[in-house]
């Protein structure tokens, strides 16, 4: 499988989760695609919850979102910062709306919430913040990884391995047309919207 001639943003901001950010970006790069740090508009380095930096290519309100396959919202405290942006939770919702793949693990599914597109989906994030995405109108599952068209979200930083699998694998397959397509676990099923 391959990403060659694909690109993908992946959003940061202060107190990002390290390995919610790294091991995706590298990921995608062994896979072929091109890699933006989309950030909100500061010039100095993000710095993680444990200090590690992080510089942004461009600002999210730079990016047009039909430049982009995919876009990954990573999470950690960043999620709590990044939802407070329009311009991130607008790329995020015409990533979405345009059938790209938008994958979010952890607390990133706070960005989700703002972002508005949570209802009528399967999706899992970290189990603090479950209240949060049922009362957006999602339905929360407890898995390792959960797809829903477009949309692949993950529980925690153990959960990287089958995430970042299941996000190549939907931007290889190219924009999501078929929006009733839902994957959670190692199971398909076909729903209605």
């Amino acid at each position: 499988m391959t990403l060659e001639g694909r690109t993908v943003g992946i959003l940061v901001e202060d107190l990002y989760q390290e390995m919610e950010v790294w091991y995706p970006l590298y990921r995608l790069r062994e896979e072929g695609a091109r890699v933006l740090v989309i950030g909100t508009g500061r010039t100095a380095p993000y710095a993680s919850k444990l200090g590690y930096p992080c510089a942004q290519d461009v600002s999210a309100s730079e990016v047009d979102a039909a430049s982009l396959h995919g876009i990954v919202v990573p999470g950690g405290y960043a999620p709590d910062i990044l939802r407070r942006h329009e311009a991130v939770n607008g790329l995020v919702r015409s990533v979405d709306e345009r059938g790209g793949v938008v994958a979010a693990i952890c607390h990133a599914a706070w960005v989700l919430v703002s972002a508005g597109i949570l209802r009528g989906r399967r999706v899992t994030c970290f189990s603090a913040i479950r209240d949060d995405v049922v009362n957006a109108g999602a339905e929360y599952v407890d898995a390792e990884v959960v797809v829903d068209r477009n949309l692949v979200t993950s529980r925690k930083p153990d959960d990287l391995p089958a995430f970042c699998a299941k996000m190549i694998e939907e931007i290889a397959e190219g924009r999501h047309a078929d929006h009733t397509r839902s994957f959670t676990g190692a199971e398909t099923e076909n729903r209605p919207n």
